[in-house]
């Protein structure tokens, strides 16, 4: 599993409780919900991260 970096996001309210509720309705974390709608982003925009190897 890749390491996880934590950073401060700064998002408008509005913006945050819209993802807060589609994250329940997924039922993930908000926090989850983020890394799943970047992932989802990345990998339509062909730009996702590389595979690293498992040993």
């Amino acid at each position: 599993m890749a390491k996880k970096k934590a950073f401060a996001l700064r998002l408008n309210e509005e913006m945050l409780k819209a993802i807060e509720k589609w994250a329940t309705d997924e039922f993930r974390s908000t926090n989850g919900q983020i890394e799943w709608m970047l992932m989802q982003y990345l990998k339509e925009h062909k730009r996702q991260p590389k595979q690293k190897d498992k040993e």
